[in-house]
Parts: C-alpha cells; sequence; structure tokens
C-alpha cells in the first residue's frame, strides 16, 4: 500500500503554488523521499532522529509517551531506496486558526536536499485543509524559517479571550507559545516566528 508522497527536492518558499505541485507529485521523477503520515512503530526512529539535536540543546527533548499521543500529528520522512526514516514534523493545532510546527528535524547526511522544506510544506497544506491560517513555530532556525515565508513576532499573536482560554491547556507547547514563567526555560534563546496562509 502506498500512502506517502514521494518528493525530490522542494526549495524555496511554502507557497500554496510550491506546496501544490510537491502535493501532486511533481517531483515525483527522483524518488529520493516519501512522506508520510507517522506510525506508532516510527516512535523509536523519530527519537533517535531527534538526539543529537536535544543533546545540543537545540531541541526539547520529548518523551516517548509524548510522542505515542502525539502521533496522528506527525509527518515522517523515509529514503525510498531503505526506508530509513530521515525526517519528521508535527502539526499541533491550538485554536481555530492558529497551530504550531513541532519536532522539524532532518537527519544531518539529509540536509540541503528538500528535506525539510518538503516536510515543512506538507504541514502547512494539512493546516490549509483543516482551515488553520496561521501557522507558528518557535526555533532558532530562523534563516530557514524566513526562507520559508515564516517572520518574526514579538508577543504571542492572539486576543486577550483566546489566551485565556490558552492559559487552561495542559500542554508544553501551549505554555511556551504564551511564554509563561513555568517554562521559560525552555524558550531561551527561541523566536518566536508565525506565517500567514
Amino acid at each position: 500500500m502506498d500512502d506517502g508522497l514521494f518528493v525530490s527536492d522542494v526549495a524555496g518558499t511554502a507557497s500554496t503554488q510550491e506546496t501544490s505541485e510537491v502535493l501532486s507529485g511533481r517531483a515525483e521523477r527522483d524518488r529520493e523521499y516519501v512522506i508520510r503520515p507517522a506510525r506508532t512503530s516510527d516512535v523509536s526512529a523519530v527519537v533517535e532522529l531527534m538526539a543529537p539535536l536535544v543533546d545540543q540543546r537545540v531541541l526539547l527533548g520529548k518523551e516517548k509517551v509524548t510522542l505515542f499521543e502525539s502521533i496522528q500529528e506527525m509527518l515522517v520522512v523515509e529514503a525510498a531506496d531503505s526506508a530509513e526514516v530521515i525526517g519528521c514534523g508535527s502539526l499541533h493545532v491550538m485554536w481555530e486558526d492558529l497551530a504550531e510546527v513541532r519536532t522539524l528535524v532532518v537527519r544531518d547526511d539529509w540536509l540541503r536536499r528538500g528535506v525539510g522544506h518538503a516536510i515543512l510544506a506538507a504541514l502547512l497544506e494539512r493546516s490549509r485543509a483543516l482551515g488553520v491560517h496561521r501557522v507558528f513555530c518557535l526555533t532558532f532556525e530562523t534563516e530557514f524559517f524566513s526562507r520559508c515565508g515564516f517572520s518574526v513576532v514579538q508577543e504571542p499573536p492572539v486576543e486577550p479571550d483566546v489566551y485565556a482560554e490558552l492559559l487552561r491547556s495542559s500542554d508544553e507547547g501551549v505554555a511556551e507559545f504564551l511564554e509563561l514563567a513555568r517554562v521559560k526555560q525552555n524558550t531561551l534563546g527561541n523566536t518566536r516566528m508565525i506565517i500567514h496562509l
């Protein structure tokens, strides 16, 4: 069963046209890798993929249980020739028109081959399909996200009533988005960026 999307290289910004071209299979000709929904059997590979960045304190570590609980939000990228997981990313919906890109990771030997752009384009397409038109991230990789159409924002871009509702969430990522004191150590050095779709 083929439940993935074959892509070779997606460069530039994550525009609607580019995302449509990727999702329609424009890049199938080389079949270097496939993007597909994550499965529970991928969690160990995702943990391994994240480990070097967690060790470098570029990415927050996540407990396996958290990854299992949010598996439906995640896409993984497999190398077409080996089926090894070489990348991943998640889209976490926070409010009616607000979502977060989480855990966007590409294995070192696959960097600068369009994998990160392809994951992000697929996540943004998911966001559009859900009717979510604002997507943010907390990142050290500001150049990458800028090239993809994201811009820096200083304050959480939500109305006071939405902010009050989000305060009720037990999700650590929401607390980081809101810059709550209890998670401040998790966000030091990160930049909040957003794209309007």
